[in-house]
This record gives C-alpha cells, sequence and structure tokens, in this order.
C-alpha cells in the first residue's frame, strides 16, 4: 500500500499505513478488535474525520467493524475507497481449499474467502451495507495466471471477480485495467482513490 499511502499523504491527509496478522488472526477478531485498538491508538475518535482506503482483505476486515459498531456509522466515518475487495468471496480458495500449500500461504483466513456456505464476506453481504457511508469500490480486470483466470466467472483480476467487488449501496464503482496485486503500483488507482476521498466519486475524464 506504499504507493496508495504516498499519494494520499500529498494531498495533505495525515496516513496510518500498517500492515496487520492476517495469516493469524480470523478476520472477525481484526475488524472487531485489532482495527478499533489501532484506531484509538492514533485518537481516530478526535479526528474530524477517518477515511479508509483498503485492499482485498482489508475491505472485509472494516466490514466487520462497520458491523460490530455500537453508533453506525461513527459520527465522523469519512469516506471509503476498497481496491479489489472479495465482498461475494472468491472462487480461488474454493478450488485450493484441499491445498496445504494455499493453507500455508493463507493462514487461518484463506479458505473463508470461498464463495460457499462458510464464506464470510457471502455471510455480510446478507445483510445491509450501513446508511449514510460514501463507499466506492476499484476492481481490476487483467491476469497473469490463465489457471486462475478459468476458475473464476466473468472477467477478473486473476483473484476476485469484477461481479464480486460490488456491493448494494456503494457510491460509485470503476474497473482498471490492472492484476490483484498489480493494482498496487498503479498510480492511476493511487490518483483514484485520492479523488474519491476528495469528491466522493471517481474521475472518468481521465482515459
Amino acid at each position: 500500500m506504499s504507493r496508495i499511502a504516498r499519494a494520499v499523504g500529498a494531498e495533505g491527509y495525515r496516513v496510518v499505513n500498517r500492515t496487520y496478522p492476517s495469516r493469524k488472526l480470523p478476520l472477525e477478531q481484526l475488524g472487531a478488535q485489532w482495527l478499533p485498538q489501532l484506531l484509538r491508538e492514533h485518537g481516530a475518535a478526535e479526528a474530524a474525520r477517518v477515511h479508509f482506503v483498503t485492499h482485498s482483505m482489508g475491505g472485509i476486515v472494516v466490514r466487520i467493524w462497520l458491523r460490530e459498531c455500537a453508533d453506525l456509522p461513527p459520527p465522523n466515518l469519512g469516506r471509503i475507497v476498497m481496491i479489489a475487495p472479495p465482498n461475494h468471496g472468491s472462487e480461488i480458495p474454493d478450488r485450493l481449499r484441499g491445498f496445504p500449500p494455499f493453507h500455508w500461504f493463507t493462514g487461518v483466513n484463506g479458505t473463508r474467502l470461498g464463495t460457499g456456505g462458510d464464506s464470510l464476506p457471502r455471510q455480510l453481504s446478507s445483510g445491509a451495507f450501513p446508511p449514510g457511508v460514501e463507499l466506492g469500490i476499484i476492481a481490476g480486470n487483467h491476469t497473469f495466471n490463465p489457471l486462475f483466470s478459468r476458475w473464476i466467472n466473468g472477467e477478473s483480476d486473476g483473484t476476485v471477480s469484477v461481479a464480486s467487488t460490488r456491493l448494494e449501496g456503494m457510491l460509485d464503482h470503476i474497473v482498471m485495467p490492472h492484476s490483484h496485486t498489480g493494482i498496487l503500483l498503479s498510480r492511476p488507482v493511487a490518483a483514484q482513490a485520492v479523488h474519491f476521498l476528495r469528491e466522493g466519486k471517481f474521475d472518468r475524464t481521465v482515459p
């Protein structure tokens, strides 16, 4: 996230760019405990507005946090940009569920991001997204992995389908020609994230 963090910081935002133990802690614990603690450490309650820019599983962590908030949405919650979020799960964990290296690489949460009945993203999607939250989503539609692409329904970034990124109630959605990881290295993607934070919409004047 460093390129996006630099782009956001250059626009005058105070940026907190933190990794999180996605392989060790269950998503529920990350959203209900780890993220609130991080926000307390950085005085988020005293900030005028608190925005989020997430990638992939990070969007699910923020959605769990929103679900757990007693006051929905928090009074100073700003805008949220989700980049390549598996909001309805991904077919890749479905296919690799029985493959030991997948469990080693993704840890405790990998298999929970599928599309089946035990999919945490799908369980979250069964409820309404909090009203009043300004959400913009950036999806990728380019992949370097033809095998994964064959496993995914419709256009995708090689890990998450474009369709899976969408959420009812989102304010804007844009598709950009990048893979699931490569999307983080794109200057235009960083610029779109900043534009949404500023304007509440993506910039479609840029080719």
